[in-house]
């Protein structure tokens, strides 16, 4: 694979449905659980966009990313709600980064070097 050719394609993300060529019990069980999940409930489109937007940057999936901007927008969110969302989730995985300086620490004590 050279720079020139990414790993991830924009266009392979309206692929996702192949996923169910081999098992399609299992893929109808998850894109049925998934519509489900993203249905209007206790939180609304939108806000469940914006969710689906900041965890998408935290696991760093390119796919879910251009999914969930595209969305968001769709949904009425504006740039600065996303950016604050990716803020957010960026907030959040430094904060369990750090936050493992706990074990970090244990350990040294229980080393005792």
């Amino acid at each position: 694979m050279s720079h020139d050719d990414p790993y991830y394609h924009s266009h392979d993300l309206a692929r996702f449905p192949d996923i169910g060529k081999n098992r399609p019990e299992l893929a109808q069980k998850f894109f049925d659980w998934y519509g489900a999940v993203f249905a209007e409930g206790a939180l609304s489109a939108r806000e469940k966009s914006l969710i689906a937007l900041a965890v998408a940057h935290a696991v760093q999936c390119p796919y879910c990313i251009d999914a969930y901007s595209k969305d968001s927008l769709e949904k009425g969110a504006d740039l600065d709600q996303m950016t604050e969302a990716v803020h957010v989730a960026a907030a959040i995985r430094g904060g369990a980064s750090l936050v493992h300086g706990v074990q970090m620490r244990n350990h040294v004590d229980k080393v005792g070097m």
